[in-house]
């Protein structure tokens, strides 16, 4: 492409040989426009945040995060940039989908540079909503980590041993829905309420959503069956849904509720202020006075008395 428009490709073209595999114009301006949405996003959120209360906006700050990184590593996907080119596994001398035969295809490692940071804050959002206390949050985002680190080692792989690290990333996939189904629902359904709704809408829209990402991966990475520029609608498709519309979601259902509901204290600068020049007010209401530092837990009596300090 010459003169004016997009020549993200031009600048930063690596694989662009005969027979080998790399995105498009139209990959390219797919990826921008899914960057700029994530951004439009991320401003939204930012600016619901600063409409709540400073103890209530962990989840806008939260949710906000998921989507700045993911404009990010879109518009590292846009420019052609954060991928490196790997042999095919499957070389196709024919296809309907546009691959044809291909020595190598580019795999984007920045898409999972971005999962490996937004899907377990996606995670927290959801456990953190259902009130599940602090050592399954950590199993069950260290099974996300699993997760992602074995489909970019997959990714990356030339042979058909990659199929081996897609099994390890559905065994952790499965566990962590066991997590979301089973685990979290009944710490949700002790909470009741607001809180139950948004995480039994959240928690199973992104389930549904996170089941086909592998479909995705089989297609692409796997099993090199859809060219990239297909791979590019695919993902960002699937990325739009479980983020920017995950998000809206889950802030809207969380309008009504507030996160000492959920267990957690989160401790604001009008707290501070109020515990320097009265440490009594903050003895008794189980705060330490002498900083940010100190335990805090939820009030005596909560059902989630154990839970997580923020």
């Amino acid at each position: 492409m010459s003169g004016p428009g997009n020549q993200a490709l031009n600048i930063n073209s690596v694989v662009a040989q005969h027979g080998n595999l790399e995105i498009t114009n139209h990959g390219s301006d797919w990826y921008y426009a899914v960057c700029a949405l994530m951004g439009i996003t991320t401003l939204v959120f930012m600016g619901l945040a600063f409409m709540k209360p400073q103890g209530d906006r962990v989840f806008h700050y939260i949710t906000a995060g998921i989507t700045a990184v993911a404009c990010i590593a879109y518009f590292a996907m846009g420019s052609n940039l954060g991928q490196v080119p790997i042999q095919a596994e499957f070389v196709r001398p024919y296809s309907r989908w546009g691959v044809g035969s291909a020595g190598t295809r580019e795999i984007f490692y920045a898409r999972y540079l971005d999962w490996v940071i937004t899907t377990p804050l996606l995670l927290l959002d959801l456990l953190l909503t259902a009130g599940v206390p602090t050592p399954t949050i950590l199993a069950t985002l260290l099974a996300d980590e699993i997760m992602i680190i074995t489909g970019l080692i997959g990714a990356l792989t030339q042979t058909r041993f990659k199929w081996g690290f897609w099994a390890f990333g559905m065994l952790a996939l499965f566990f962590i829905a066991y997590e979301l189904l089973f685990d979290a629902r009944r710490h949700a359904s002790v909470l009741g309420g607001d809180a139950k709704r948004t995480f039994l809408l959240c928690g199973n829209f992104l389930l549904f959503i996170w089941f086909l990402y592998p479909i995705a991966w089989g297609l692409s990475e796997g099993g090199n069956v859809i060219h990239p520029d297909g791979e590019a609608v695919f993902y960002g498709v699937l990325d739009i849904l479980a983020k920017p519309v995950f998000g809206i979601l889950l802030i809207w259902g969380h309008r009504r509720i507030s996160t000492s509901q959920l267990g957690l204290r989160v401790r604001d600068r009008s707290h501070f202020a109020s515990e320097k020049y009265n440490p009594g007010n903050a003895q008794r209401d189980g705060v330490h006075p002498e900083g940010p530092g100190a335990n805090v837990g939820p009030p005596t009596g909560h059902p989630m008395a154990t839970h997580t300090n923020v």
